[in-house]
């Protein structure tokens, strides 16, 4: 009790010193402590989209988020969301390349990286990356429409040869319909430019074209998204085995097609 009273004294003291009101005083402290109800539901909504990205979410990535659930909030206060509830975002860091001239000798670079396209099956890209699964490597290949950079055709396998593309590409063109005079893209790699691929895609009656020997900017939107996949969602060692790897490359590229 007695120690109570000092305290008031105290208070008293500072806040004549200071010239401010007791009243103001006590309605700025009742202020502080009243729960924010709605603050407190965005926070939550925030929390869930970055776990939901498992971990890869940023506060502008979280923003967009938000308005599509129809909450309108900026980025700039996605990010004070983000420290308040104590989140990062992981990315990695930016990587050097270095870069080699000359076409392909099976098809030039006809893409030349024009990466916006404004139509559905106007361009697709190609490209195969590799995850570990246990005990052995297991290869993606996918397939990407550039219009929306919506993944349209995958296949994986524990051998990164041409039958592995082939279904990637096979999926990919059965579930657009069968599309004729689509531009194909890829790297130099020997999958892309074999006999039974290049035949295949006269058959389906795509048009090809390759990226110049080194230069992994001229497939771009095929490295960002493995990167995105293997920084943002991929476990950090890598999966225990084959099923697991499966099923969780599907279930991210669910995530990247529709969220």
């Amino acid at each position: 009790m007695i120690n109570d009273l000092r305290a008031s004294y105290k208070l008293a003291e500072l806040l004549s010193a200071f010239g401010v009101a007791r009243s103001s005083y006590a309605y700025r402290d009742q202020k502080q402590r009243r729960r924010d109800i709605a603050r407190e539901r965005l926070r939550a909504k925030v929390i869930a989209i970055h776990r939901a990205s498992r971990g890869s979410t940023g506060a502008r990535r979280v923003s967009q988020a938000l308005r599509q659930q129809g909450d309108t909030v900026g980025r700039h206060k996605a990010g004070q969301l983000f420290k308040e509830a104590g989140l990062e975002s992981r990315q990695p860091r930016k990587r050097r390349f270095k870069q080699a001239p000359g076409e392909g000798v099976i098809a030039d670079n006809t893409l030349n990286r024009q990466f916006g396209v404004l139509h559905a099956n106007r361009v697709w890209c190609g490209d195969i990356t590799y995850v570990w699964s246990g005990q052995q490597w297991l290869y993606l290949a996918v397939v990407m429409d550039l219009y929306k950079r919506r993944l349209i055709g995958w296949a994986c396998a524990a051998q990164p040869n041409t039958d592995l593309t082939l279904r990637a590409l096979r999926m990919a063109y059965e579930s657009r319909g069968c599309p004729k005079g689509v531009l194909f893209h890829s790297d130099q790699g020997c999958q892309y430019t074999s006999q039974a691929f290049v035949q295949q895609l006269s058959n389906y009656g795509l048009k090809q074209s390759m990226s110049r020997r080194g230069n992994c900017w001229d497939n771009a939107p095929m490295e960002r998204f493995f990167r995105s996949y293997k920084t943002e969602w991929m476990p950090f060692y890598g999966y225990a085995h084959v099923d697991q790897a499966q099923k969780d490359i599907a279930r991210y590229i669910h995530y990247y097609n529709h969220d």
